[in-house]
């Protein structure tokens, strides 16, 4: 593992903190702390992350708001932490743009592998380590996506996503017009089978949806769900 990944544990649990850090310092990433959710913030604004591991329940602020108010500046992943139970929260942190969570009690090693697998995913995005098409462009009517800027654009406009609503389009994209079960999507974006909830797709599809609205209407219509089975990036005939 590239030793400069920078990875910040956000947690009001200090022993939590602590067992984190050890792991993941193993793997040789960087680790920073904050022990509440003000803190974490100002310090993910004034900071450059490639991870924030971010627990939802905190006093003064939590990790919904953080997470809410650093969605409005900048887009790095964020994993939440959440206590069993806590599904309603999880939904809740998947709306204002989570990318992944884990829940508590959880094992170490689980949280290394997810840390691991998210630079993973990101790190070849920001690579274009996708098949690319017309010079690492992939020109629709009313969307392109630049793989080597790693960067979606429509009406000449730039969409700001998050890098898990990057790849989603991105896969979606690559295989237009092909429809994918939500079951696919969890697998082959988020690249796990066992782990996270099906209601992660739909979540980051609606919020996809809403992102390319704001620039294009007839971007966001691309993206079609196909009731009983899953979604489909369709393609007009020009």
């Amino acid at each position: 593992m590239d030793e400069s990944k920078k990875v910040l544990i956000v947690d009001d649990e200090e022993r939590i903190r602590r067992l984190i850090r050890m792991y993941l310092e193993r793997d040789e990433l960087i680790v920073e702390e904050a022990e509440n959710g003000e803190q974490a913030l100002h310090m993910a604004l004034e900071n450059e992350y490639d991870v924030i591991l971010l627990d939802i329940m905190m006093p003064e602020m939590d990790g919904i708001e953080v997470c809410e108010k650093l969605r409005q500046e900048k887009n790095t992943p964020v994993i939440m932490l959440t206590a069993k139970g806590e599904e309603s929260n999880r939904v809740q942190g998947f709306e204002v743009g989570a990318d992944d969570y884990i829940v508590k009690p959880f094992s170490p090693r689980e949280v290394v592998l997810r840390v691991k697998a998210v630079l993973r995913r990101t790190g070849n995005a920001m690579m274009g380590d996708h098949t690319a098409q017309a010079g690492n462009l992939i020109i629709f009517p009313h969307l392109t996506i630049d793989l080597d800027a790693y960067r979606v654009t429509s009406n000449d406009k730039e969409i700001a996503l998050t890098p898990k609503e990057y790849e989603l389009l991105l896969f979606l994209a690559q295989s237009p017009d092909k429809v994918y079960k939500r079951e696919d999507l969890l697998k082959e974006v988020w690249q796990y089978e066992f782990f996270g909830d099906l209601r992660t797709v739909d979540t980051h599809v609606k919020r996809l949806r809403e992102k390319l609205s704001s620039v294009s209407k007839e971007a966001a219509k691309m993206i079609v769900t196909v009731w009983g089975i899953g979604y489909k990036l369709e393609v007009e005939d020009i």
